[in-house]
């Protein structure tokens, strides 16, 4: 008798929060000015939508290690031989693609490979690139160089790709 009860009023639980009402936003609850505000502060970056990235020019590509975006040394010597590319070629400008291996949530690899490519420009930066020559982007998982699911593959993909931008 008491399991059947249980039971009962677990399943009307159920049924009640599924019929429950859902919340949703109007635009009067839309703060316009608050909304730009983020969206501003979020990226002082210029938009390279509709861009097209140079295929023949290939600066160096940088791996990470699991769950992290910290710079390593070697990425660090790397990352310098790309300056110098950037130096000697002052009209270059770049798009840093930040990566991550399959492993996560395509929310979680978004926001990580957006860590990992703005590491990259950051030390672009601190190494006398101008930052608007540099703009930054997430693929998160969405594409990996190696669609093997080991140890190895994921090494490979969790990356930051700097790619010259077409004029």
């Amino acid at each position: 008798m008491k399991k059947s009860l249980l039971v009962s009023f677990l399943f009307l639980c159920l049924i009640v929060s599924a019929c429950a009402k859902k919340q949703t936003v109007t635009p009067e609850d839309v703060n316009d000015q608050t909304a730009t505000e983020e969206v501003n502060s979020f990226s002082q970056e210029p938009s390279i939508r509709g861009v097209e990235v140079e295929n023949d020019i290939s600066l160096e590509t940088v791996h990470f290690a699991f769950d992290s975006s910290a710079i390593s040394d070697e990425v660090l010597v790397t990352l310098k031989n790309n300056v110098k590319y950037l130096k000697d070629n002052p009209k270059v400008n770049v798009v840093i693609e930040g990566h991550c291996d399959e492993r996560g949530t395509t929310e979680y690899n978004l926001a990580l490979g957006q860590k990992r490519a703005v590491k990259v420009k950051e030390i672009y930066v601190q190494l006398g690139i101008k930052a608007k020559r540099i703009v930054t982007m997430s693929y998160g998982k969405e594409m990996p160089i190696d669609k093997r699911h080991n140890e190895a593959a994921w090494a490979k993909n969790r990356r930051a790709e700097t790619k010259v931008i077409k004029k």
